[in-house]
């Protein structure tokens, strides 16, 4: 094959690789669209079945509340129920304050360590 010939054939694989890069480009563009609709659409509906869902306690708690009332006077269970709730919610802070508590400061104590023992070793 002469000089002209192996040329023109580098000239013509460049091109190749060159349509190939763009048009793996254009495929990834394509594919991260249609992802990007389904992530928002699967979005759109677990938004809406958290909102649905959040309905659903206070509703819950009424239900409750109207049982309670068959057999003790209305303010009676409301103030359970109002009671009842308000302690969970106490509960729930209580363990989630002690949490963030033992997660303060947020540093990674044992990576740290490990990074520093890694150190000495290297210098001997």
């Amino acid at each position: 094959m002469s000089i002209g010939g192996m040329r023109s054939a580098a000239k013509t694989a460049v091109q190749h690789a060159s349509a190939v890069v763009r048009l793996q480009r254009e495929l990834a563009t394509v594919e991260l669209k249609q992802k990007a609709a389904t992530l928002g659409a699967g979005a759109g509906l677990l938004a809406a079945a958290a909102f649905l869902a959040a309905l659903v306690v206070p509703f819950a708690l009424a239900t409750i509340a109207v049982a309670l009332a068959l057999v003790l006077p209305w303010w009676l269970s409301l103030l359970i129920v109002t009671l009842v709730v308000a302690l969970i919610a106490a509960l729930l802070a209580l363990v989630g304050v002690r949490l963030v508590k033992k997660g303060s400061p947020p540093v990674p104590t044992l990576a740290l360590e490990e990074a520093r023992r890694t150190k000495a070793v290297l210098k001997g």
